[in-house]
């Protein structure tokens, strides 16, 4: 596969199709695993083009993932902390998952750490997210056990992890 291209969403239209791409992201992968009603509070809470605008507003960066065929795949974003590079979001969706296309968005991500001068990248993911493995296959580590609660009486039961750039 070629390489895939990152670009920054920074207008309205961005973020609009960030709230596009979450929907069927989020209810094909997410409901399995915490449920319907946790998916959409999710949603309407996180992940619709306003809520996008304020994150990237308080020093988040999302990225819009593109394949090289142009066709957008899905969205990832970070924030830069003291420390470390936060990745918050990484997602795929369904058609474009098994291309080497999350190894690819991880390279990205190393990147922006690395010129940044930092020199770990943490995450949280929900323990019976099928992705904790693929994080662990790409070089991260379970740092600790974290359940947070994120309102409207659901709680994300997740592990903090962690990759260490060399």
């Amino acid at each position: 596969m070629n390489k895939p291209s990152f670009l920054a969403a920074t207008q309205p239209e961005d973020f609009k199709l960030i709230e596009a791409l979450a929907g069927p992201i989020w209810r094909g992968h997410y409901t399995p695993i915490i449920g319907a009603g946790q998916v959409e509070y999710m949603l309407q809470q996180r992940q619709t083009a306003k809520a996008v605008e304020e994150q990237i507003r308080h020093g988040d960066f999302y990225y819009l993932i593109q394949t090289p065929e142009g066709e957008k795949s899905g969205y990832l974003s970070v924030s830069f902390r003291p420390d470390e590079l936060f990745l918050s979001k990484l997602y795929l969706l369904k058609s474009h998952r098994g291309q080497g296309l999350a190894r690819k968005a991880l390279g990205f991500i190393e990147d922006l750490a690395r010129s940044k001068g930092l020199k770990r990248i943490t995450l949280t993911v929900h323990k019976q997210n099928p992705s904790v493995k693929i994080y662990q296959a790409l070089g991260f580590r379970i740092l600790e056990s974290v359940i947070t609660d994120i309102g409207g009486g659901y709680v994300m039961d997740d592990y903090r992890m962690a990759l260490d750039l060399a």
